[in-house]
């Protein structure tokens, strides 16, 4: 698989340097990072918003959530929301989930925490459930002439580490397989005939 059409098209025309990443279906950020075995710090998360009247894009590093009131502050906005996801269906045309960070290919301003300038490299949607691009986050940044404030709070998320699989050992096989000779098979009792 590769990138939707019109992310790659976007993304080309304004000369970016990315790496595209295809991945099974995820729905969120949180199991992205699980699938592509990277630190939710290292993906950008997109939230649609909408300001007063307009719309904008609002992305969060995934290990962090998004504080309204200081979004709401730094945009000087009277109202701020989460949209109902409807509306990303009927302004945007995108499904709920499958909207990138790319402002510009919505024509929405850009807006992101300060936050994801940790991490050198960023994840962000690509348009689809299947598709992810990589780049370089002061990139990503400069191509959205994205403005920068301080709008996410610690969100308490943390991966879940894998167990490893328990191996049964040379010595475990040996008990069990004493154990089993131990066990002697009940005798059947054979009637004779008269």
């Amino acid at each position: 698989m590769s990138i939707p059409k019109t992310t790659k098209k976007y993304l080309d025309k304004k000369l970016a340097k990315y790496d595209e990443l295809a991945h099974k279906t995820v729905y969120t950020a949180y199991d992205l990072a699980q699938t592509l075995r990277k630190e939710l710090k290292e993906i950008g998360k997109s939230l649609l918003i909408a300001a007063d009247k307009a719309y904008i894009l609002a992305v969060v590093p995934a290990h962090m959530r998004l504080d309204l009131g200081k979004l709401k502050k730094a945009l000087k906005a009277k109202k701020v929301k989460i949209p109902d996801e409807k509306v990303m269906v009927k302004v945007f045309r995108v499904k709920p989930g499958a909207m990138t960070a790319f402002g510009g290919l919505h024509n929405i301003e850009v807006w992101v925490d300060k936050g994801l300038l940790k991490t050198k490299d960023v994840i962000l949607g690509a348009g689809s459930f299947t598709d992810s691009v990589r780049m370089k986050a002061r990139d990503f940044i400069k191509m959205e002439q994205a403005k920068l404030a301080d709008f996410a709070q610690k969100g308490g998320y943390v991966l879940q580490a894998k167990k490893p699989a328990k191996k049964k050992t040379a010595k475990k096989g040996k008990k069990a397989a004493k154990k089993a000779a131990k066990k002697k098979p009940a005798k059947s009792k054979k009637k004779g005939k008269k």
